[in-house]
């Protein structure tokens, strides 16, 4: 079939299998460029289909040489219907890591459920023995709690008072208002269940109690904080709310883990197009204004060069691995620099529909946003004739 992007607001309903080989490609290419790292060596990643998780799985494989298992809920093909874009990304990796050599397995379902988690005891057990480095980058927006049976569902709310300020459409480049009505009820509760540390903590027991953890292994999981202008819908709202709990989770974590001379971290990343980042009013129109300026500085980066800074420069250097007073890893540190959020900052105030193409790089959003479903990459022709029906070769 002839595959095209279809649009629906901040969701493409369609993939490209040869596109996403193609992006899977590339940060393979990035990661062997900048060299070997004296890393972990068998991998548990837990989400690692898109974005952080992928690009993680990507660095440990081909950065590390480390043997993985990638945990994710895609959706495969169906005769005439593209398959989900991390189903094609997770089939790509698992062909690139077998001609490289590298052991990779792939378990696709809820990772949140008990079985899913028992069928990932049962593979380490079967193959690596243990897990020396644990990547937890789950975004979902709901969440069936395995043990009380609530389906729990994530909201994107302030908190106290009503949200308004400037977004943009990043399709037609509209830039308007937006107001967001604040949380109300148990949206708070239901979104810490879906996105707090809740079912990394459960995780990380689940797999010491089976004696699946290495000594000294370390597990991570991914956050975000953000300039001023986000604060009231993303870090002092209900999100923020299910991250402050991820981060504290780390500690009660690194607890458990003292026996083993474990430790839990939580890194703070970069703003980066994400399909979560995409549906989250402000963000476009932030990330389109701080593009243009990291690019201009030369510090741009995108998930798999973040992910490869953090291995080489944070988590496998043979130092301690430095954090901030509350613990994190920063490697939004480029980001969060005074000048760039300065020069952001004056430039939310003149962004409008008219200036914003000058003054910001929604080119660059738009780009990375259908890179995410495997199209827009050179070397691909989108016009030829393209096989539907791609097999993750681990799952049967």
């Amino acid at each position: 079939m002839i595959i095209e992007p279809r649009m629906r607001g901040f969701i493409c309903l369609t993939a490209h299998p040869t596109g996403c080989e193609q992006n899977i490609k590339n940060q393979i290419a990035y990661v062997k460029s900048k060299g070997h790292i004296e890393g972990a060596k068998r991998v548990l990643v837990i989400g690692a289909s898109t974005g952080f998780g992928l690009a993680s799985r990507i660095t440990s494989a081909f950065g590390c040489d480390a043997s993985t298992i990638g945990i994710f809920f895609e959706k495969p093909a169906s005769e005439g219907k593209t398959a989900s874009p991390g189903w094609y990304n997770s089939a790509a990796f698992e062909n690139e890591a077998k001609k490289a050599g590298l052991y990779a397995k792939s378990i696709n379902g809820d990772a949140f459920s008990n079985e899913v988690k028992q069928q990932t005891i049962d593979l380490i057990k079967k193959d690596l023995g243990q897990i020396d480095l644990v990547i937890y980058s789950l975004a979902s927006p709901v969440r069936l709690h395995p043990i009380t049976g609530v389906l729990h569902r994530s909201v994107l709310k302030p908190i106290g008072g009503t949200f308004t300020n400037k977004t943009v459409d990043f399709h037609s480049g509209k830039v308007s208002d937006i107001s967001i009505a604040p949380c109300e009820g148990d949206d708070i509760e239901n979104t810490v269940n879906v996105m707090g540390g809740e079912d990394w903590s459960m995780w990380i027991d689940a797999l010491k109690k089976e004696n699946l953890l290495a000594n000294n292994a370390t597990t991570i999981a991914y956050s975000y904080i953000g300039p001023e202008v986000t604060e009231a819908v993303y870090r002092k709202g209900t999100i923020g709310k299910a991250k402050d709990h991820l981060e504290a989770t780390a500690f009660s974590i690194t607890d458990s883990l003292a026996d083993l001379g474990g430790k839990a971290y939580v890194s703070v990343n970069k703003a980066l197009v994400t399909q979560a980042s995409s549906a989250i009013p402000v963000i476009p129109l932030y990330i389109s204004l701080l593009y243009k300026i990291m690019k201009a500085e030369g510090i741009h980066e995108g998930c798999i060069e973040q992910m490869q800074r953090l291995y080489a420069q944070r988590l496998y250097t043979g130092n301690a691995i430095p954090t901030d007073n509350k613990g994190r890893i920063r490697i939004d540190d480029w980001e969060m620099r005074a000048d760039v959020q300065e020069k952001v900052a004056k430039l939310w105030l003149e962004a409008t529909t008219e200036t914003l193409p000058e003054i910001g790089d929604l080119e660059g959003y738009r780009n990375d946003f259908h890179n995410l479903f495997g199209f827009g990459f050179e070397g691909v022709d989108y016009k030829s004739d393209t096989n539907e029906m791609v097999n993750v070769s681990s799952i049967v």
